[in-house]
């Protein structure tokens, strides 16, 4: 019986299938430790990502909100532009005579007489000059409330600022009135008016204000 001789671990050493074995092992060892590295990266990376995405669509939300009373202010703008000068052109009275006859009609109306009727102006605007007219009405109480009434319902923009009632007698009221409204510009230059005054608008007279007198 013949016994195969055996093989040294110096002969393995040497043998290049023993090296083949040892550099596979190294190169698998290599790819393993590369592949793990390349996984770890890939998970940073993604993390990373995906943080910076999310901060991306907060700040996007963010803008969303900040800008969202802007949309539509363009239109908004036009529209308030369009509503101003239809206010203008249906409620401003285009001169200082209309303003004159709309109370000349409302004194016929009612049935009261104005009397001392006083117009001024005040200081301009870039749109609008204010006119103030202080007045005394006299009439029975009725006619006097219709007066106002009709004031305060006039097409033309009134403001009633002040009335202060100075006498009755023989059934027939006095009252002081003092009115707002407003011309622009242009017009309230061109009727001539006087300044108003602080004194007459603490006192509703001006010693050179505008005096139609029935």
């Amino acid at each position: 019986m013949t016994t195969a001789p055996k093989t040294s671990w110096r002969e393995r050493l040497t043998s290049p299938l023993t090296w083949h074995i040892v550099g596979f092992s190294l190169l698998l060892a290599l790819a393993i430790g590369l592949a793990a590295r390349l996984a770890m990266d890939w998970a940073a990376t993604n993390t990373h990502a995906t943080d910076l995405l999310a901060n991306r669509q907060v700040q996007l939300a963010e803008l969303k909100l900040r800008n969202a009373p802007l949309r539509g202010l363009d239109k908004s703008v036009e529209k308030t532009r369009k509503q101003m000068k239809q206010f203008f052109d249906d409620r401003i009275p285009a001169s200082y005579s209309a303003i004159a006859t709309s109370m000349t009609n409302l004194e016929v109306k009612s049935g009261v007489r104005l009397s001392r009727v006083q117009y001024t102006q005040g200081k301009p605007t870039e749109y609008l000059t204010p006119i103030s007219m202080n007045a005394a009405i006299s009439g029975d109480y009725p006619s006097i409330m219709h007066f106002v009434n009709g004031i305060e319902r006039a097409k033309t923009f009134y403001i009633i600022d002040e009335m202060a009632l100075t006498g009755e007698q023989n059934g027939l009221v006095s009252l002081r009135i003092r009115v707002s409204t407003w011309l622009r510009p242009a017009a309230a230059a061109a009727s001539g008016l006087p300044m108003t005054s602080s004194a007459s608008q603490g006192s509703n007279s001006s010693s050179n204000a505008a005096t139609e007198e029935e």
